[in-house]
């Protein structure tokens, strides 16, 4: 009996030494474990310090990728409906100066400033409706996938394809562009170099045509508004529902035309001082961020800027004094200036100059 109680009592501490080693191995691979994900977590930090050009923007980029991407995709796939958005704006703001505008204007105004209303009124409908099909329908201009003889100044590390100087890649298009400026989604198109002329032509001639609206219609604006704050009061004011509707539509063309003037003509503005400059919207942040890292002794120097008016001439295509009306103030299909894949340097670079890619 002893015996056997000896040979149980031994099972016994065989069982609990066991089970105390395993829990002392969960232990320690639950250690390990935890060892291995706090150094691949200190590895992920320490990644965004790779380089001394790493600085806060990046790692800002780097945490706001999720959304960057969300982003993208979903101007993707309402850039249609953006388009389908100015197509219907338009449309209607035109409707109502035809139906509502353009008969007060052939009963009441003299036949000098009818022949004015009419002849710039069509002239700048027909500049806008050009320029946005232009900007909309013809492609920014890709670089050539295949291998060339055409320099590059970098690698492409969405495509894994060289990239000329000035090209940049879309993430919404998922497509390196030829002087990329920027995606527009009112377009639902990029905005590169075979078309930028188009896009800033628009911009252009919506805000004056915007303009052109909002300060032919003010008074009528003012007399539409007086008439609506009218509708409340008792007894009512004896409106036939036709002229409700002339009021309202007032209104809405006035607010409509002064809010997109406002708006597009900055955006316009902007992009005058960009090609004053000789610089792309993406070109303008690169150089701002080169110029404060340039080190004492260099001198930044855009290699792209010809000079201000040269730099207009080039935009636009302008070879003679002809052309500033035939391809400036009239719809023209010439294309611009150069292939979009090799540039010619400004004469003033030198050797200590800091290229612009």
């Amino acid at each position: 009996m002893q015996g056997h109680t000896r040979l149980f009592s031994c099972a016994m501490r065989l069982f609990l030494r066991c089970f105390r080693l395993g829990r002392r191995r969960g232990r320690s691979k639950l250690l390990k474990r935890a060892g291995e994900l706090w150094s691949y977590g200190k590895l992920c930090a320490k990644s965004l310090f790779y380089n001394s050009l790493t600085n806060s923007d990046v790692i800002i980029d780097s945490l706001f990728e999720p959304i960057y991407w969300l982003v993208d995709h979903v101007t993707r796939w309402f850039g249609v409906a953006f388009v389908f958005l100015v197509i219907v704006l338009t449309s209607s703001i035109v409707l109502i100066v035809y139906i509502c505008l353009l008969p007060l204007i052939l009963d009441t105004y003299s036949p000098a400033w009818i022949i004015w209303h009419v002849c710039y009124g069509h002239w700048n409908l027909l500049m806008i409706v050009f320029h946005y099909y232009k900007a909309a329908r013809t492609s920014p201009g890709y670089p050539p996938q295949m291998k060339t003889d055409i320099p590059s100044v970098s690698i492409c590390k969405k495509c894994i394809a060289p990239k000329p100087p000035r090209t940049h890649h879309c993430s919404i298009c998922n497509r390196c562009i030829l002087k990329m400026d920027h995606h527009c989604p009112w377009l639902n198109n990029c905005v590169g170099h075979f078309n930028h002329r188009y896009f800033f032509s628009f911009c252009l001639f919506m805000t004056m045509g915007c303009l052109y609206c909002s300060i032919s219609s003010r008074d009528m604006f003012i007399d539409a508004y007086n008439a609506v704050e009218t509708y409340y009061q008792t007894p009512p004011p004896p409106f036939t529902f036709k002229e409700r509707v002339f009021h309202k539509c007032i209104i809405y063309l006035w607010v409509l035309c002064s809010s997109v003037a406002l708006a597009l003509g900055g955006l316009t503005l902007w992009h005058a001082v960009l090609i004053s400059r000789g610089e792309t919207s993406i070109e303008r942040h690169i150089n701002h961020k080169e110029k404060h890292r340039l080190q004492k002794g260099k001198v930044f120097q855009n290699i792209f800027h010809y000079g201000r008016m040269n730099n207009w001439k080039v935009f636009f295509g302008v070879e003679t004094k002809s052309h500033w009306l035939t391809r400036v103030l009239l719809p023209s299909a010439h294309p611009p200036y150069g292939d979009g894949l090799t540039w010619t340097h400004s004469p003033t670079a030198t050797r200590r100059t800091l290229l612009a890619v």
